[in-house]
């Protein structure tokens, strides 16, 4: 390990210090706080209009669902940065999500919705009900 020269030793700490260090690592974003920058009941009726955009077309990119969402007469919509603004508040409320497809040696950011809980269409009769929920009995032996 001590060759003489102390070159490789300070590669070695150089390179930890680089590993290490929180300046060189920086914390996500939080969505959350986005501020789509109109009131959240009118942001709330333009994201329903968005999540139907998306969910009824599949996975768009961000000038295709512009294009889309210009067609479907969304309103509230005042300019595509404003409508990034939107999805990405969206995102952060967990009604999107975005999913990275690389082509080639180029990456497309594509936006879809995140899959529904399935549910259950199996009736449950009130006697099963019953029967679930009773406890058995014990049985004394004497």
């Amino acid at each position: 390990m001590w060759n003489g020269n102390g070159n490789q030793m300070m590669r070695m700490t150089t390179t930890m210090m680089r590993y290490f260090s929180s300046s060189s690592r920086k914390r996500a974003p939080n969505l959350r706080k986005i501020n789509p920058r109109v009131p959240f009941q009118e942001a709330a009726v333009i994201a329903e209009g968005l999540y139907g955009v998306v969910k009824s077309h599949g996975p768009l990119s961000i000038g295709d669902a512009w294009n889309v969402a210009k067609d479907a007469g969304i309103s509230g919509l005042n300019s595509k940065t404003h409508m990034k603004l939107v999805l990405k508040w969206m995102r952060g409320r967990s009604m999107l999500k975005q999913i990275c497809n690389h082509v080639g040696s180029s990456k497309k950011f594509l936006l879809t919705t995140l899959p529904e809980e399935p549910q259950l269409n199996k009736p449950d009769s009130s006697m099963e009900r019953k029967l679930k929920s009773e406890k058995p009995k014990k049985l004394n032996k004497k």
